[in-house]
């Protein structure tokens, strides 16, 4: 039994919905489309949206689709950050225009391009700040740049998320060789 898609999703100031074949809904921060799958309805009732199964062969649906109705809501109402941490000597980020450049020891500096409906801004050249309103387009744009130099076990060095718990692993030990 699906216990999150029983939950009502609340409706901020200022968010308008039109359900149809797919949920439009439209907030300050701007439009988001989610798909209504077959078997599933929506309802606004006074204030909020109500996501509705037809039978138990859609319960996986049900949850789904009022996660993706939660998260859309959410993002054009107040949108969504992720944030980045860059270490490592000599690493370095900074915005021209819609292009991110980074310069991460390789031999080159790489370009990065932001797609539309998301926002970076950067701190101190090693502190990345992206928002929008699409968190799967946020996340996968944040998981990209993470990819560009991803934090190393042996030496704590690359780009990861603020927060994010690494574990160092021991390198190797000098002793005990060839030849004895």
């Amino acid at each position: 039994m699906s216990r999150v898609g029983k939950k009502p999703i609340p409706l901020p100031q200022g968010v308008k919905v039109q359900i149809g074949q797919e949920l439009q809904v439209e907030g300050p921060k701007g439009k988001q489309r989610v798909p209504i799958p077959n078997g599933i309805r929506v309802h606004q009732v006074d204030g909020r949206l109500e996501v509705v199964r037809d039978n138990d062969e859609y319960a996986a649906l049900h949850g789904l689709t009022r996660a993706l109705a939660a998260n859309a809501v959410q993002g054009v109402s107040s949108g969504f950050t992720r944030e980045l941490d860059i270490v490592g000597i000599g690493y370095r980020a900074e915005m021209k225009g819609r292009v991110v450049s980074f310069v991460l020891g390789y031999s080159h500096p790489i370009e990065f391009l932001l797609p539309d409906g998301v926002d970076c801004k950067i701190d101190k050249n090693t502190h990345i700040i992206l928002t929008g309103s699409d968190k799967q387009l946020l996340g996968q744009v944040a998981a990209n740049m993470r990819a560009l130099r991803p934090p190393d076990p042996y030496k704590n060095k690359g780009i990861r998320y603020t927060g994010e718990v690494l574990r160092k692993k021991v390198g190797k030990s000098g002793s005990g060789g060839k030849g004895k």
